[in-house]
């Protein structure tokens, strides 16, 4: 039986996490909001799931930055939906925050699995 994983609640994520997500999503291709959601969902196996409330003010927060940019287009349904893709800016920006967190990530590792003292 697989483990059933729970989701991690908004509070927990580090402020600036959702926005590197967004910006890793984007590089694999161009999506729409729903699209943004789904995708983050089904890549962390349902760890990380994104409610409108968080994803839409952070995709307008990234296109004032100038990291994002959206259209108009056509969804898989045809239903008429904006599309958010990276821009060169953005993707500047995504090298700098991966840069960020595989810092953060390897000194968080370093503090949960300090190495053996000897004579404990």
């Amino acid at each position: 039986m697989a483990e059933q994983r729970q989701p991690l609640a908004r509070v927990e994520l580090l402020q600036g996490t959702l926005d590197l997500i967004i910006l890793q999503t984007l590089r694999w291709g161009p999506r729409h909001g729903y699209g943004l959601a789904h995708i983050i969902r089904a890549t962390s196996e349902d760890a990380l799931q994104v409610d409108t409330g968080s994803l839409y003010p952070a995709l307008h927060r990234l296109a004032r930055k100038g990291w994002i940019e959206a259209e108009w287009a056509k969804s898989e349904k045809g239903q008429r939906v904006r599309e958010y893709q990276l821009t060169d800016d953005g993707r500047e920006q995504l090298l700098a925050e991966r840069t960020r967190w595989e810092q953060l990530s390897q000194a968080m590792t370093r503090i949960l699995a300090p190495p053996q003292e000897s004579g404990a």
